[in-house]
């Protein structure tokens, strides 16, 4: 029998590269998507240009997370067996100027969601993307699936709310619900306003000649990084267990922002200090500390460990922007 998995937030990086990796697995998809002025979903298009595919094997339907009226009715009729909550404003730095909106969404978004499994005769299977700014500022490093959570940002607060809620639902209501607490992960479809994009958007652009400068902040930051496409795939094997858990995926090494910086420039035979200045604007109000994750847990049951270092990583994003395959 077919499965089927319903995924939020499908437009984005990690909704896309799951999606791809559900319908190579032979999932009927379906994902919700808000109506805007614009229909350009440029990480999708290769799939809903596909004949074969579009309103065959994968479905895009209007709802908002806002609606769980919506939402409640499109999971009556479609009756998923995997539920992937992707959808949140997923922006740490902007979390600080929008701090309610991070909430609404990241937060009480995912409760919404889960008193309306609640009420579901036959609900599925729920994996809730989580994240390491629930650690913020950890007493240990490396962090695991039992350290206390600290955020330092409401984009960690909003998470970190979210994340209890999930464990308490499954605790109380018998819901197969997981989090993945994911560190950063990037890929050449990672939106703009994430530095990794910014960094190796502002090397092609350095390399055809459209600037010669590019601004940052603070280099000295330390982050888990790891490739996006082997992520989604730690949390589809998080649902295919018997029983309902969390897991860290993570690389398990730290780099600093200025190594990720080098590497992205050695791609294109530049050197980076010749190219990049300091602006203060870009430093963050509070920056966690040094979140590495321990996917011990992860390789131990899920057989999952991250392949991709970020030298690799800088260097096939950097190709990526080179040669237009980009969102």
């Amino acid at each position: 029998m077919t499965k089927s998995a319903f995924i939020t937030g499908i437009t984005g990086q990690d909704g896309s590269y799951l999606t791809e990796l559900l319908l190579e697995k032979g999932y009927t998809v379906h994902g919700t998507v808000r109506r805007s002025s614009s229909i350009a979903r440029p990480r999708l298009e290769h799939l809903v240009s596909n004949d074969e595919i579009y309103n065959k094997r994968l479905f895009l339907h209007y709802a908002d997370l806002l609606d769980m009226t919506a939402m409640k009715r499109l999971l009556e009729k479609l009756c998923p067996d995997e539920f992937y909550h992707f959808a949140g404003q997923s922006h740490v730095g902007l979390s600080f100027e929008i701090p309610v909106a991070t909430a609404d969404l990241s937060a009480i978004g995912a409760l919404k969601l889960l008193e309306l499994f609640r009420e579901l005769e036959k609900p599925p299977r729920l994996m809730h993307i989580a994240s390491s700014e629930l650690f913020g500022a950890p007493d240990v490093t490396p962090q695991n699936e039992q350290t206390a959570v600290r955020p330092t940002s409401p984009y960690g607060a909003a998470k970190a709310f979210a994340f209890d809620c999930v464990r308490i639902y499954r605790n109380t209501y018998g819901l197969f619900a997981t989090n993945a607490i994911a560190y950063n992960h990037e890929s050449p479809r990672r939106g703009e306003a994430f530095v990794t994009r910014k960094i190796v958007k502002g090397v092609a652009d350095i390399v055809r000649g459209r600037q010669s400068v590019l601004k940052l902040g603070n280099l000295d930051v330390e982050r888990d990084w790891g490739y996006a496409p082997e992520y989604v795939e730690a949390m589809w094997r998080i649902l295919q267990q018997e029983t309902p858990d969390d897991f860290v995926i993570a690389s398990g090494k730290l780099t600093t922002l200025r190594d990720f910086l080098r590497y992205a420039f050695e791609a294109a035979d530049l050197d980076w200090e010749k190219h990049v200045e300091i602006d203060p604007r870009f430093f963050r109000p509070s920056e966690p500390k040094a979140l590495c994750g321990d996917p011990a847990k992860a390789e131990r049951v899920l057989g999952w460990r991250a392949q991709t270092g970020p030298e690799a990583l800088a260097e096939l994003m950097v190709k990526a922007e080179l040669d237009g395959n980009t969102p």
